[in-house]
């Protein structure tokens, strides 16, 4: 559900993590936005053949931690997935096209958000993000966050 303002724009069927690579909870910053990107799972400890994966021109990437989950379109998965099935190795998928042109939820997400904005991950079967894996400190308490301050 994408919000502004406390206001609902629009609900969105996303993919997340299958049950060998769940999804992050919590809250995860925005902190880059590309076009198109390739992903390539040996880079983030996916090596071998039968769980790697190596996407040469994925639309509409945003990444949400330093360890390579992204909120991205996805063209390559079956429509039907989205809503109901988590499929990918951790990141958060949006129906797209090759080439990342036309109107997709995933190409409407992207002209949407800004770096910075905040993505809100519940009920997944993993971990909260660790706040230093990316930029989501959120997810530290208030009383945690000062144990860490300088002052």
């Amino acid at each position: 559900t994408v919000k502004r303002d406390g206001q609902t724009l629009k609900s969105i069927p996303i993919s997340g993590g299958s049950p060998d690579n769940p999804t992050y909870n919590g809250q995860m910053v925005i902190s880059e936005k590309l076009e198109q990107t390739r992903m390539d799972g040996s880079t983030v400890g996916f090596g071998t053949k039968e769980n790697s994966y190596n996407i040469p021109d994925v639309p509409h990437a945003m990444r949400l931690s330093s360890s390579g989950t992204f909120l991205h379109g996805n063209y390559w998965g079956s429509p039907s997935v989205f809503g109901k099935a988590g499929t990918s190795h951790g990141c958060i998928g949006l129906r797209d096209v090759k080439g990342g042109g036309g109107d997709t939820p995933g190409k409407w997400f992207f002209n949407e958000s800004l770096v910075g904005d905040v993505v809100i991950v519940k009920n997944s079967h993993e971990q909260t993000v660790k706040p230093d894996n990316g930029l989501n400190g959120w997810n530290l308490s208030w009383s945690a966050w000062q144990q860490g301050s300088a002052a």
